[in-house]
């Protein structure tokens, strides 16, 4: 298999996934399936293929076994035995395979595409919850209120929503970039604000929340929750502006937010991990992950695991897939996390940095225990 082995302690360690999606329940053609390995509108037509690239290469290489496969097999081979097993089997085997005990999932994106909590909680054998999407929330409550009753009614929902999720989420990176203001907006401004969306929707614009006032009024309702908001930042679908997506775009929202005690989760980070995890650093109630970059990187996911490690606090830094649709994303990415993982601590026990207990007790602390004691998971 590719890479060094891993150290048997990394390798049966428990994970909480802090930050997935749902999986396809369909069966999936050569198409379907390359479309979902990359972060693209659609599978290039010019003679490419998403299998000449690192996530093809590691398909071929690490999830063929799970089909009882040989390493490295022909994408052919590949998509008919999988054709062969059919969706349910798949699923199943690859989510099975991750070792993960708890599925933290943000169900706010095609949902009518993906299974639901509940369902992926049978095919994983594991425990799911909910993380919801604040735009998602706000963009269902927007047709039936009117600009003076916007704050009010999305006010009620999220506190619904909230009696059963462990965290919120929001996107305000692919819609308005991280440059957010600091402030609270003033009602009036709000108020203001979803007038004008409102005005776009009557206007005949899709229903899709793009101002960074509602934005931050999302936010900052989420916070009077205090369950954790996660953000996604940097690499991202192709609608994504990237150069609005880096974190330090947040540092102004993150010094008025220190105070209220509720964490702030950085996902993905990517190419940004080593700005994220400065940020982790200086402010303590920021934390980290490199979801999504990791199954996309292949055999380099260890290199990017290592630079967000050079400085991020070990108490601050959280493994998450951010798969979707795709099972073999989980398995890659829970792969080559416990093998990014596992080479940096190895580097540091045969260089006498850390001590046997240290390593074990940094496994620990990325694998499962930052995320049970971040969204209150421990003993529930």
């Amino acid at each position: 298999m590719p890479g060094t082995p891993i150290l048997p302690f990394v390798a049966r360690t428990r994970l909480v996934d802090h930050h997935c999606h749902g999986v396809v329940t369909g069966d999936l053609g050569r198409i379907e399936f390359e479309q979902m390995l990359t972060e693209a509108d659609t599978v290039s037509s010019l003679g490419t293929t998403l299998f000449d690239s690192l996530i093809g290469l590691a398909v071929r290489a690490r999830c063929a076994p799970v089909l009882d496969l040989p390493p490295h097999v022909p994408a052919e081979v590949y998509l008919a035995r999988r054709a062969e097993l059919g969706a349910t089997e798949v699923n199943a085997r690859f989510l099975r395979a991750t070792g993960t005990t708890e599925f933290l999932l943000d169900g706010g994106f095609l949902p009518d595409t993906l299974t639901t909590t509940e369902q992926f909680a049978a095919l994983s054998g594991a425990r799911a919850r909910d993380i919801v999407r604040l735009e998602q929330v706000a963009e269902t409550v927007i047709g039936a209120t009117t600009a003076a009753g916007f704050i009010e009614a999305f006010t009620r929902e999220l506190a619904k929503r909230a009696t059963t999720a462990v965290g919120f989420k929001s996107i305000a990176a692919y819609r308005v970039g991280l440059d957010l203001a600091e402030e609270r907006p003033t009602e009036a401004e709000v108020t203001e604000a979803a007038g004008r969306w409102l005005a776009r929707i009557e206007a005949g614009e899709p229903v899709r929340l793009a101002d960074e006032v509602l934005h931050r009024f999302l936010i900052w309702t989420g916070i009077d929750l205090a369950l954790p908001i996660q953000f996604h930042v940097g690499f991202g679908d192709s609608d994504v502006d990237l150069h609005r997506c880096d974190p330090l775009l947040l540092t102004g929202l993150l010094r008025a937010t220190r105070s209220h005690g509720v964490p702030i989760m950085l996902l993905h980070n990517y190419p940004f991990h080593r700005n994220a995890a400065y940020l982790a650093q200086v402010f303590e109630h920021v934390f980290v992950d490199v979801g999504l970059a990791t199954h996309n990187a292949g055999h380099r996911a260890p290199a990017i695991i290592a630079e967000t490690m050079e400085i991020v606090p070990f108490g601050k830094l959280l493994f998450s897939t951010d798969a979707f649709g795709l099972a073999e994303l989980y398995h890659l990415g829970t792969a080559l996390f416990r093998q990014g993982l596992s080479d940096f601590l190895y580097a540091g026990l045969t260089s006498d940095v850390l001590s046997e207990v240290d390593a074990h007790r940094i496994a620990a602390l990325v694998g499962h225990r930052n995320a049970e004691r971040v969204y209150g998971l421990e003993g529930t």
